[in-house]
Protein backbone atom coordinates (compact mmCIF):
# COMPACT_ATOMS: atom_id res chain seq x y z
CA UNK A 1 0.00 0.00 0.00
CA UNK A 2 1.24 3.40 -0.84
CA UNK A 3 1.21 6.34 1.49
CA UNK A 4 -0.96 8.98 0.82
CA UNK A 5 -0.25 11.93 -1.15
CA UNK A 6 -1.66 15.68 -0.25
CA UNK A 7 -1.09 18.46 -2.63
CA UNK A 8 -2.20 22.07 -1.16
CA UNK A 9 -3.91 24.22 -3.38
CA UNK A 10 -3.14 28.27 -3.13
CA UNK A 11 -5.46 31.03 -4.70
CA UNK A 12 -5.38 34.51 -4.35
CA UNK A 13 -8.16 36.66 -6.29
CA UNK A 14 -6.99 39.51 -8.88
CA UNK A 15 -7.76 43.15 -7.59
CA UNK A 16 -11.73 44.10 -7.90
CA UNK A 17 -12.96 40.93 -8.07
CA UNK A 18 -15.53 40.77 -5.00
CA UNK A 19 -18.21 40.88 -7.13
CA UNK A 20 -17.26 37.88 -9.24
CA UNK A 21 -16.53 36.18 -6.04
CA UNK A 22 -20.32 36.64 -4.94
CA UNK A 23 -21.72 35.76 -7.93
CA UNK A 24 -19.90 32.54 -8.03
CA UNK A 25 -19.56 32.00 -4.39
CA UNK A 26 -22.67 28.84 -4.26
CA UNK A 27 -20.63 27.13 -6.96
CA UNK A 28 -17.36 27.41 -5.13
CA UNK A 29 -18.78 25.60 -2.32
CA UNK A 30 -20.79 23.02 -4.19
CA UNK A 31 -17.88 22.23 -5.52
CA UNK A 32 -15.66 21.99 -2.18
CA UNK A 33 -18.95 19.99 -0.85
CA UNK A 34 -18.42 17.67 -4.06
CA UNK A 35 -14.76 16.74 -3.41
CA UNK A 36 -15.71 14.38 0.02
CA UNK A 37 -12.95 12.74 1.82
CA UNK A 38 -10.70 14.01 -0.43
CA UNK A 39 -10.63 18.02 0.76
CA UNK A 40 -8.55 17.32 3.86
CA UNK A 41 -8.88 21.25 4.94
CA UNK A 42 -9.12 24.40 3.50
CA UNK A 43 -10.94 27.70 3.72
CA UNK A 44 -10.40 31.36 2.63
CA UNK A 45 -7.51 33.65 2.94
CA UNK A 46 -8.41 36.52 4.53
CA UNK A 47 -7.04 40.53 4.29
CA UNK A 48 -5.28 42.46 7.25
CA UNK A 49 -8.82 43.35 8.09
CA UNK A 50 -10.02 40.16 8.86
CA UNK A 51 -13.35 40.56 7.01
CA UNK A 52 -12.45 40.32 3.48
CA UNK A 53 -11.96 37.31 1.35
CA UNK A 54 -9.06 37.84 -1.10
CA UNK A 55 -8.19 33.52 -1.99
CA UNK A 56 -8.23 30.48 -0.27
CA UNK A 57 -6.43 27.36 0.53
CA UNK A 58 -7.16 23.92 0.76
CA UNK A 59 -5.18 20.52 0.70
CA UNK A 60 -6.61 17.30 -1.46
CA UNK A 61 -5.40 13.76 -1.68
CA UNK A 62 -4.71 13.00 -4.97
CA UNK A 63 -2.82 9.72 -6.53
CA UNK A 64 -0.20 12.53 -8.74
CA UNK A 65 0.13 16.34 -9.24
CA UNK A 66 -1.53 16.15 -12.71
CA UNK A 67 -5.13 14.92 -10.95
CA UNK A 68 -4.60 17.40 -8.48
CA UNK A 69 -4.00 19.96 -10.90
CA UNK A 70 -6.93 18.62 -12.89
CA UNK A 71 -9.11 18.93 -9.93
CA UNK A 72 -8.31 22.60 -8.70
CA UNK A 73 -9.31 23.53 -12.52
CA UNK A 74 -12.49 22.58 -11.75
CA UNK A 75 -13.51 25.30 -9.09
CA UNK A 76 -16.01 27.81 -10.76
CA UNK A 77 -13.86 30.31 -9.44
CA UNK A 78 -10.76 28.99 -11.87
CA UNK A 79 -13.24 28.82 -14.35
CA UNK A 80 -14.42 32.20 -13.49
CA UNK A 81 -11.43 34.05 -13.73
CA UNK A 82 -11.33 35.13 -10.09
CA UNK A 83 -7.40 34.54 -9.56
CA UNK A 84 -4.34 36.48 -10.16
CA UNK A 85 -2.34 33.82 -8.18
CA UNK A 86 -3.26 30.33 -8.63
CA UNK A 87 -0.50 26.67 -8.01
CA UNK A 88 -1.08 23.78 -6.72
CA UNK A 89 2.18 21.73 -4.74
CA UNK A 90 2.77 18.69 -3.54
CA UNK A 91 2.49 18.89 0.47
CA UNK A 92 4.11 16.78 3.14
CA UNK A 93 2.17 16.23 6.10
CA UNK A 94 4.53 15.78 9.01
CA UNK A 95 3.10 17.39 11.76
CA UNK A 96 0.22 16.02 13.47
CA UNK A 97 -0.95 17.12 16.60
CA UNK A 98 -4.59 15.84 16.77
Amino acid sequence: MSEARYFAVYNRDRPGVADLRAVHRDAHLAFMKSLGPVAKLGGPLMADDGETRMGGMYVVEAESLEAARALATRDPYVQAGLFEVAFVNEWRWQTRNV
